[in-house]
């Protein structure tokens, strides 16, 4: 197994890009509450990372709505199951935890929905950020919240 990784500059600060077998594992904001060891993340080696570089500049820069990256993303099946759902909500709308977890078919859980969703390891492509509070506060980002708001408002424009 191949485990590299990059620092990317973006609005939001820099970003750690973690590829496991070419395949997106990994990305995480500066001082991202649930980052994994940095020891962990592999050899520094941008050339994996050319596709993740053009697209993150794309959405960015308001051009790109979805990712379309190949994910190789670690998790229980209920945080698989909540990630997948998370690449559903359009880009520039937001829905609640209460939501997301009606969606996944789990209504009481939105609890655990919360924590899946804050163990989100590729944050902005798979978009936690767009999951907001029952009455539409800005709850939790793994990033912290004034980066969540920045890519709400981003996604606003």
């Amino acid at each position: 197994m191949s485990v590299n990784h990059t620092v990317l500059e973006s609005p939001v600060g820099p970003l750690t890009v973690v590829a496991r077998d070419g395949a997106l594992a990994g990305l995480y904001l500066e001082r991202h509450r649930h980052q994994p060891d940095p020891a962990t993340f592999g050899d520094r080696d941008d050339r994996p990372f050319t596709e993740v570089k053009r697209q993150l500049g794309e959405y960015f820069a308001g051009e790109r709505t979805e990712f379309d990256l190949p994910l190789a993303l670690r998790g229980t099946p209920f945080q698989q199951t909540v990630w997948q759902q998370l690449t559903r909500i359009p880009y520039g709308e937001t829905i609640t935890y209460r939501e997301l977890a009606e969606h996944i078919g789990r209504p009481g859980a939105f609890r655990a929905v919360g924590l899946a969703n804050g163990r989100n390891p590729v944050s902005i492509v798979v978009p936690c950020h767009r999951v907001v509070g029952s009455n539409g506060d800005l709850t939790g980002y793994g990033g912290g919240v004034d980066r969540k708001r920045r890519l709400l408002e981003l996604e606003a424009a």
